[in-house]
């Protein structure tokens, strides 16, 4: 750290003298021969007032603190030009299209074999002489009873 010197004005109180007039007492006594009573002269005091102007004077003590200086040897920086070669930095996108893949559940046919019991039928052809019946008409005789209500 350096330190900082900083200068700060403070004002200065001065005195003066100033001469004011007092009135001044006077005592004068007389001696007078008085058989008994002893008269003695009281001076007079008179009293005037003037108003006098007297400078007020304040003063106000202000604390600056004062840095310890130090001294410290710093050693002296210099700069020195260099050439160095920066490599420039080609970026190259590619862009490659990749597939979407989409996740499906296709169902399987399986086969499974069973057994299975099926019912052989067996034909057997046989000549077979059916006698044929023959329809004749025959009159059919209806009746019909009919009942009849006598009355008493």
């Amino acid at each position: 750290d350096v330190p900082v010197q900083k200068q700060v004005q403070v004002p200065m109180a001065s005195r003066q003298q100033k001469f004011v007039d007092i009135p001044q007492v006077e005592i004068v006594d007389k001696f007078v021969d008085v058989p008994v009573q002893k008269q003695v002269h009281v001076p007079m005091i008179t009293k005037v007032q003037k108003v006098v102007e007297v400078p007020q004077v304040e003063i106000v003590d202000q604390h600056v603190h004062v840095p310890v200086q130090k001294h410290v040897q710093v050693p002296m920086v210099t700069k020195v030009q260099k050439m160095v070669d920066v490599p420039q930095v080609e970026i190259v996108d590619s862009h490659v299209h990749i597939p979407v893949q989409k996740h499906r559940h296709v169902p399987m046919v399986t086969k499974v074999q069973r057994p299975v019991e099926v019912t052989v039928i067996e034909t057997v052809e046989k000549i077979v002489d059916v006698p044929v019946v023959k329809q004749i008409e025959v009159p059919q005789i209806q009746t019909i009873e009919k009942v009849v209500e006598v009355p008493f």
